[in-house]
């Protein structure tokens, strides 16, 4: 049994992975900034990534720590994410965390926008102190309540037709929400996986508009005719996307940014670590709709 602490616990990837760890025999602290709130499983307890003195009891006697947040919804995000990422760090080294794992993202070093250079900053943040950092880092989560799944939900629920840009017809690689459940669980204290990068995705590379005609055909029998158009700026893009769904104008900014960027896997160690094949696109897409439903 390891003593874990899940940050960001009642998060989109956090409120999944608390009952994975429970499930496997970890005892798991859940943190969060209310913990009376808590209705999950795990012992809750109370921490803000940016205040580093509220991390040292959440942290003491941890093993493993997950680093699941960002704030994406500010515009102040990369500055905001890196000195609680040196906190979390200076904090967990304070304590003597073995190992931490974090959530990053798909795309290579040269070409990255502000949201994905952010990633990668937190990414090496987190080891500054000396603590081995296990990496996994993905595209798009296809899972109820992930932003970029509620985008592409809403937008073919909401419009009968679609107008998108041009980085709509760029590649990426979604992977399901279990999957990426199943491998932060089967990276947890593996000697292997200590200081590693790992880049995890689904089987199919998909443009976002094959993504947007899948989820059609599955939700709703058919795919919304979609035309694409060469000039819709970022800025544009985003205020459209707070027009027809229910995500803000600063978060649908950070993610377009990234949009025009090709992100998928170029190497597949994780499965020497966390056997098994993932989840396809469709059947991922099959699981968010009825967790939306259910």
């Amino acid at each position: 049994m390891t003593r874990i602490l899940v940050t960001g616990a009642t998060g989109f990837i956090g409120r999944r992975l608390v009952p994975a760890l429970v499930a496997e025999g970890h005892d798991v602290r859940a943190m969060t900034r209310r913990p009376e709130k808590y209705d999950g499983p795990g012992e809750p307890v109370a921490g803000n990534v940016d205040d580093r003195d509220s991390l040292l009891e959440p942290l003491k006697g941890v093993e493993v720590a997950y680093y699941l947040v960002h704030s994406l919804d500010d515009a102040d995000f990369e500055r905001k994410d890196a000195e609680a990422a040196r906190g979390f760090a200076s904090a967990a080294a304070e304590q003597g965390v073995k190992q931490i794992i974090f959530m990053g993202g798909l795309g290579d070093d040269g070409d990255l926008s502000a949201h994905l250079r952010s990633r990668r900053e937190v990414e090496g943040l987190l080891g500054e102190t000396g603590i081995p950092v296990t990496v996994l880092r993905a595209a798009i989560v296809v899972g109820a309540g992930g932003i970029s799944w509620e985008i592409t939900r809403q937008l073919v629920k909401n419009l009968p037709a679609m107008v998108v840009p041009k980085w709509a017809a760029t590649k990426t690689q979604p992977i399901a929400l279990d999957d990426v459940v199943r491998y932060l669980v089967g990276v947890c204290g593996k000697e292997a996986a200590l200081g590693e990068v790992f880049e995890i995705g689904g089987p199919d590379q998909l443009t976002y508009i094959e993504m947007l005609r899948v989820a059609g055909e599955v939700g709703k029998g058919s795919s919304p005719p979609i035309i694409k158009v060469p000039v819709l700026t970022p800025g544009l893009s985003s205020r459209w996307l707070a027009l027809v769904t229910d995500v803000d104008v600063t978060t649908g900014r950070n993610l377009i940014d990234s949009m025009g960027i090709e992100v998928v896997v170029r190497e597949q160690r994780i499965r020497e670590i966390v056997p098994g094949e993932p989840m396809g696109y469709a059947d991922a897409v099959r699981r968010a709709l009825a967790e939306d439903e259910s």
